[in-house]
């Protein structure tokens, strides 16, 4: 881990993930830390860029699909692939990936009636030669998973990957799911125009001011205290606070899993054992079938620990198969949720532009 990070700092950064970053009073109290200590602490992790705080949108509620797309560039056309990709209006994430598949991953919260839209348009990508190969997984919203100390030995400040104690754990586990890893029923669109910008807000910086986002509105501080209680809160459009740490980049990297299935129970039973792993980012689950899709991060020299494990629990069959791509730490994107194609309480998607830009962009290149 960076030798920037101290104990207090850990305990700060795991209460963060419990109490949230808009509440620093509650959160100094907890760990019987002054206020100021912990603000000073926090600023400075995330000025070093050690530290992100974001928020993390649910949305479904805002009548939004998740999709992961896995796209494999045409040789000499990975730049291009990245671009294209980022044509639609809707994306969120993209980050280049190598290993099994030599492309791009990208991830977008669709509208829900143009997802058929959205399948033509990936397919798109092939048809003019720039994709090899595309991969769609239309998925539920993320579950984050928040840095925990429970894998962190203090004595000698160093993590540790008790690998076996967690395959045990695995076997324990009930087999309730969170809400967030649950097939929704329906994707309604709960919330309006002001939500929206303040949950764009909110994915840029967490904590930031709610007076600073009336002034970009011409609002009341109480206007948007009212939309964030009552509406964002109350309605469920916010998933909870990303808060994510790294492990020496040096040492470690970031990993795009697929992980299959038996039946849901078994499904579960994994994804309730990673929740609060240090070496999770975020866990989907597939929709209608008993996979689960998720960023994980881990140091190199346990990769092949975990891996290991992994087959462990395939030889058991609690685990029918997994598949991953390596992630390129130092390409990738992201982009808040779409606010601006929000109109009148409903999603504006503009297929035949996404289409028209996509051609467009793709016969200038090879002009």
């Amino acid at each position: 881990m960076p030798f920037e990070f101290d104990n207090k700092d850990l305990r700060i950064i795991e209460g963060l993930g419990i109490y949230n970053p808009r509440n620093i009073s509650k959160l100094a109290r907890e760990l019987g830390m002054p206020v100021e200590m912990v603000r000073r602490r926090i600023r400075r992790m995330k000025s070093q860029k050690l530290l992100w705080l974001h928020a993390n949108i649910y949305h479904t509620n805002l009548g939004l699909k998740k999709a992961v797309v896995m796209a494999e560039a045409a040789p000499g056309y990975e730049k291009l692939l990245s671009d294209c990709l980022k044509v639609n209006d809707f994306w969120t994430y993209t980050t280049r990936v190598y290993g099994r598949l030599e492309g791009y991953l990208g991830i977008y919260a669709i509208p829900k009636d143009h997802c058929s839209d959205f399948e033509r348009f990936i397919n798109k990508l092939k048809e003019l030669g720039i994709s090899q190969n595309t991969q769609i997984f239309w998925s539920t919203c993320f579950q984050n998973v928040n840095p925990t100390t429970n894998w962190f030995d203090f004595k000698s400040q160093k993590w540790i990957f008790p690998w076996e104690t967690w395959l045990k754990e695995i076997a324990t586990e009930k087999a309730k799911l969170p809400p967030t890893l649950r097939d929704p029923e329906d994707f309604p669109i709960n919330g309006d125009y002001i939500d929206i910008f303040i949950l764009k807000e909110m994915e840029k910086d967490a904590s930031i001011n709610f007076s600073e986002i009336a002034k970009m509105l011409g609002l009341t501080l109480q206007d948007i205290r009212h939309h964030y209680n009552e509406h964002v809160v109350k309605q469920g459009l916010l998933e909870g606070f990303e808060v994510a740490i790294f492990f020496d980049d040096t040492i470690s990297d970031i990993y795009f899993f697929d992980f299959r299935f038996p039946d849901m129970k078994r499904m579960a039973k994994f994804a309730l054992s990673l929740l609060d792993k240090p070496f999770v980012f975020f866990l989907g689950k597939i929709l209608g079938q008993p996979g689960i899709v998720g960023q994980l991060y881990l140091p190199r020299k346990e990769f092949k620990n975990f891996k290991d494990s992994l087959s462990s629990l395939i030889r058991q069959g609690f685990l029918q198969s997994y598949d991953y791509t390596i992630q390129h730490s130092g390409e990738w994107s992201r982009q808040t949720i779409s606010y601006e194609f929000f109109k009148n309480e409903t999603w504006l998607y503009n297929h035949e532009k996404h289409i028209r830009t996509l051609e467009k962009l793709i016969k200038s290149s090879r002009s």
